[in-house]
């Protein structure tokens, strides 16, 4: 008997009691049990259906539309989806496009911040100090910076793997979605933790749920070297969307070796260069010569 009818949610899948305290069996959503003996009882039969709807509601959440990206606070364009195109000032706690903050300093040498105005050029003791200042006020992206300096011993803290993830797990929590990814690498890596790619595949999820695209790009290799090329091409293209160029170079490549249609490759370069576009400036080009 089908369990996925309105009258079985309201009562239990197991004895057929109703009841206001049931408990929605959290993997498929589909039925309801007095408590965990009546679950127990009726996994044998709810075990394939459950299975089945609970893969549909992960990849719902997995390929919905990513969040926009954010904007830049001075110039309010996207911002560009790599990490090395941004800059976080620990003075303001804000995250500037690097075309913002190069035009700033042509302007003026004292090297301000682009947003506050505050003096940038803090010694690496400051600069700590004022992350971690501002990790404790549970600001993610600090926390982030501070993970990754602990990661990669930087800026004269200790390399120290287990701070790291404690800094990254939080930052994810708060909403930074980059911390996530680099969960992933240090589990794909076995940096810190053993190396564990179910788990890293996990994180890489979550990440790119949060619209970071590199973590989707990487999902797409993973996808792609299972031999799953159909769900590699869907995260590839969403992305490619966000202005990722490994991904549309994945997808070119799967058009070449007709793996992608040339539907879905013409999609990916309209979207691609729209997403380029959005987020093109010269002060952003001419940051991309200074930093070259």
């Amino acid at each position: 008997m089908s369990t996925t009818t309105n009258d079985n949610m309201s009562k239990c899948a197991a004895c057929g009691k109703g009841d206001d305290g049931l408990k929605t069996c959290t993997a498929c959503k589909l039925v309801k049990y007095c408590d965990a003996t009546c679950q127990k009882a009726h996994r044998p039969i709810h075990k394939k259906e459950c299975k089945k709807r609970a893969a549909q509601l992960h990849d719902e959440a997995l390929f919905k539309e990513p969040p926009p990206r954010g904007e830049c606070p001075i110039c309010f364009l996207t911002m560009p989806p790599n990490e090395g195109d941004v800059t976080y000032k620990s003075c303001c706690g804000k995250m500037i496009c690097n075309g913002c903050i190069v035009a700033a300093c042509k302007e003026d040498i004292r090297q301000l911040c682009p947003f506050c105005r505050s003096n940038t050029c803090a010694s690496i003791e400051e600069y700590i100090e004022r992350l971690k200042k501002r990790a404790e006020g549970d600001d993610a992206e600090a926390m982030y910076n501070l993970g990754y300096k602990y990661c990669h011993g930087k800026m004269g803290l200790p390399q120290d793997y287990d701070k790291a993830m404690e800094f990254y797990l939080r930052a994810g929590e708060l909403g930074c979605a980059a911390a996530y990814t680099n969960i992933a690498y240090a589990y794909s890596d076995g940096k810190g933790v053993e190396r564990d790619v179910k788990k890293a595949k996990y994180y890489d999820e979550l990440a790119a749920m949060g619209g970071e695209p590199e973590a989707r790009h990487n999902l797409g290799s993973l996808e792609n070297n299972a031999g799953n090329i159909t769900r590699a091409v869907k995260h590839w293209m969403i992305s490619a969307a966000a202005g990722y160029d490994d991904s549309l170079k994945e997808i070119r490549e799967g058009f070449l070796n007709v793996d992608v249609t040339k539907d879905d490759f013409e999609k990916a370069l309209r979207a691609h260069q729209a997403s380029k576009d959005e987020m093109k400036s010269e002060q952003r080009e001419a940051a991309a010569r200074f930093y070259g």
